[in-house]
C-alpha cells in the first residue's frame, strides 16, 4: 500500500467533497480516512489514501492541483512519509 495525504482548504462552497472523491475514484484511489470541517465559511479537508493503483503519483499531483483551481479550493497531495518527515518535532 502506498498511502497518502490530501489536503484541501478553501472558502467553502458545495461540491467540494463531490468532485474531489470523483476524481480519486476515477484514478483508483481509495480514501482509507477522511475527516472535514468548516469553520466560520472556510472549508478543511484532511484524507489519507492509498495511491498503489493510480497510474501516476505525479499526475495525481497535478490534476488535483488543476481541479483545486477549477473549484475554488488549494489541494496538496505528499506521500506519506515525506508528510511525516516534514511534520516531525
Amino acid at each position: 500500500m502506498k498511502r497518502s495525504i490530501i489536503t484541501v482548504v478553501g472558502k467553502d462552497t458545495v461540491g467540494i467533497i463531490a468532485k474531489v472523491c470523483t476524481y480519486l475514484a476515477e484514478n483508483n484511489v481509495n480514501i482509507l480516512d477522511i475527516s472535514q470541517t468548516i469553520v466560520q465559511g472556510y472549508f478543511n479537508m484532511m484524507m489519507i489514501v492509498d495511491t498503489e493503483k493510480a497510474e501516476s503519483f505525479e499526475k495525481l499531483v497535478r490534476e488535483l492541483d488543476g481541479l483545486g483551481g477549477t473549484i475554488g479550493v488549494v489541494i496538496k497531495c505528499q506521500q506519506e512519509e515525506i508528510f511525516d518527515k516534514m511534520h516531525r518535532i
